[in-house]
């Protein structure tokens, strides 16, 4: 199995054969989940540490659950009861932990680069969580494996992401790994809500929903990032979603078999209407939660195999 990354700080340092080593093991861990297989023999004897600088639900708990189901030894920190809150530096909280002997280091940071300054720090595999508007790999990663187990494919489809593009790290981990598997990308979203530099994106732009999901394969709706902005991005939420929430008559522009996606928490009403994110037919947004438990499993599969490998080689000769 090709995987030989040390961190899983981002999508854009993976190649194509990595993403899919990744994506095969998610999907057998998703299949033994199903099944209620539990592999506590693959984590034995390890420390995963989450340390988590924003609130989150979806994420930690299913790092939690995770490594959990893998064996490991887990533990969450209270970001918000930590030394930081006292004036301790990131560096210096790295220095601690790294005295606690980690072998899994979780981290949500609200900072862009943050998590990659832990890992040049610490002794042990890192997976970001999400820092500032910078990735969200396992978001992707999860997003990635849904799609091709709904469409049996990863490549050449049309996939639409609507939304607040400026302020997602979704976003921005999804363009990255949809495009590198070969799939065509829209974005779509008001002129305020487009990051500077969208032209470098690779990817076609466009402000009207109904033209932007024409034939479309997949539809992933973006939460609109309110924590992030600090001015008048949408006139109101009532005409955000008159223009850029999916209904009905909006989904009807894209392939009739064409799935809904969302990363949650939903803003039901802003984003998308209730009813399209309940509609078992087309929507797969509890298959991405279901699914984000199998893929954080086997990046900390993947991470840990790589991580005993460079302790064996760097273990002294005893002569």
């Amino acid at each position: 199995m090709t995987f030989r990354a040390q961190h899983l700080l981002g999508i854009e340092p993976l190649h194509p054969t990595e993403i899919t080593a990744l994506l095969d093991l998610s999907d057998r861990y998703a299949e033994e989940n199903r099944r209620g297989v539990r592999h506590k023999d693959v984590l034995a004897g390890l420390t995963q540490i989450n340390m988590f600088f924003e609130n989150s639900t979806r994420t930690q708990a299913s790092f939690e659950l995770a490594g959990k189901r893998l064996g490991a030894d887990v533990m969450n920190m209270s970001m918000g009861q930590t030394s930081l809150k006292k004036g301790e530096t990131l560096i210096d909280t790295a220095l601690t932990l790294n005295a606690m002997h980690p072998d899994l280091l979780v981290v949500r940071h609200p900072n862009s680069g943050a998590v990659d300054l832990l890992a040049q720090k610490v002794n042990c595999a890192v997976l970001n969580a999400g820092d500032g508007r910078h990735e969200h790999p396992t978001q992707a990663l999860l997003d990635a494996l849904t799609i091709r187990r709904a469409k049996g494919r990863l490549h050449r489809l049309s996939i639409a992401i609507c939304g607040d593009i400026a302020h997602s790290r979704v976003a921005r981990s999804n363009i990255t790994l949809l495009g590198k598997m070969e799939n065509r990308i829209r974005l779509i979203a008001p002129p305020t809500l487009m990051p500077a530099g969208i032209a470098e994106f690779g990817c076609e732009v466009f402000d009207d929903m109904e033209k932007g999901l024409e034939g479309v394969d997949v539809v992933m709706m973006l939460r609109l990032q309110k924590e992030r902005m600090d001015g008048g991005f949408i006139p109101s939420e009532r005409e955000y979603f008159h223009r850029y929430g999916l209904d009905a008559n909006k989904l009807k522009f894209a392939k009739p078999d064409a799935i809904v996606m969302h990363p949650g928490p939903m803003n039901r009403g802003v984003e998308i209407d209730g009813v399209i994110a309940d509609d078992i037919n087309r929507s797969v947004i509890q298959t991405q939660v279901e699914m984000g438990v199998a893929v954080r499993m086997a990046a900390m599969d993947l991470l840990a195999r790589n991580l005993r490998e460079r302790r064996v080689d760097n273990r002294p000769v005893l002569v």
